[in-house]
């Protein structure tokens, strides 16, 4: 299938627990129906206890195409659950960070998102695996995971994108900093031993966080995980850090250790939690792998996206 306009067999799961994701599951369904698919089955989910059974029950229909609604937790799960099969996967936007959709450049408003889905092509994306289980933009370890504690549903709904960087400034105040031990299983790199850690990050995507960039030359198709080892450092430091988050030069720091490969396995001191694309699902000791080509998707019309594997015209 070169385009989703090519799908005859479409499943559409959409997180409707939500007032945006109700009104968002409607139009949806409306704008699918006009597609002129040869079957469409809708299905809401409107409790994260029924996501896995629901996304799991969709994908084992073989649908053709798989329009995923939510988070980017949500199309993490879509993702690998299709790793690998004939299925599709369309990403609707619908949470708060929306990075993945960012990545792909897709709308974020739910209805262009569906119109560009329509007019897309599909192109070929990594899938990054913590202990095997699957993400696509950052799993990460150390502060992130702080962040995610203090991103109260309440606190994302009353704060929009503007709720990470409150989260991440309570998380800062209470963190205790780490070490970590990285091996890399290929040999590509020597062994790293690293002290007084804030956080450390293995990217597979280009975006994380609501809109920052993971390095200059992050791509989701690139075959490689991105690792970034963050130093504690001082406040005045991270300020510095901070300034270059959407650009992804933080790479550049000398508080930011960086490196690529296809495996990293991270030991700690203690052992922590890990987060991938927003759900603490893993914890160290903990093995990172990429998964090269992994899940085919669609993107725009014109989209940057898969620079590697590029849609056809």
């Amino acid at each position: 299938m070169l385009h989703a306009r090519d799908a005859r067999n479409v499943v559409a799961v959409v997180n409707a627990g939500s007032r945006r994701g109700a009104a968002a599951f409607d139009r949806t369904a409306e704008l699918l129906g006009q597609a002129g698919y040869d079957s469409l089955e809708m299905v809401p989910v409107r409790s994260g206890n029924d996501l896995d059974a629901s996304l799991a029950e969709a994908v084992a229909a073989g649908p053709d195409l798989l329009v995923v609604g939510g988070g980017d937790g949500t199309v993490s799960c879509a993702a690998g659950k299709v790793a690998g099969s004939a299925t599709t996967l369309g990403v609707l936007p619908l949470g708060t960070a929306n990075d993945f959709a960012r990545t792909l450049e897709m709308p974020l408003e739910p209805e262009a998102a569906v119109a560009a889905l329509l007019a897309g092509s599909v192109v070929d994306v990594d899938l990054g695996r913590v202990n095997g289980r699957p993400y696509l933009n950052v799993a990460s370890l150390g502060l992130s995971v702080e962040v995610t504690e203090q991103l109260t549903p309440g606190l994302k709904r009353r704060l929009g994108p503007v709720a990470y960087p409150v989260a991440t400034l309570k998380a800062y105040r209470r963190h205790e900093p780490f070490r970590a031990r990285l091996e890399f299983p290929d040999h590509d790199h020597e062994p790293m031993d690293l002290d007084d850690l804030l956080q450390v990050g293995v990217g597979n995507g280009r975006h994380f966080g609501g809109g920052n960039t993971v390095a200059p030359n992050a791509s989701v198709d690139d075959h490689t995980l991105d690792v970034l080892a963050i130093e504690k450092g001082r406040m005045h430091e991270h300020m510095s850090i901070a300034r270059f988050l959407r650009s992804g030069r933080l790479v550049e720091h000398e508080k930011v250790h960086h490196v690529t490969t296809r495996r990293v396995r991270v030991t700690t001191e203690p052992e922590l939690s890990v987060n991938l694309d927003g759900e603490i699902a893993a914890r160290t000791p903990a093995t990172f792998e990429v998964e090269a080509n992994a899940v085919r998707v669609v993107v725009p019309h014109g989209s940057r996206a898969a620079r590697l594997d590029e849609p056809t015209p």
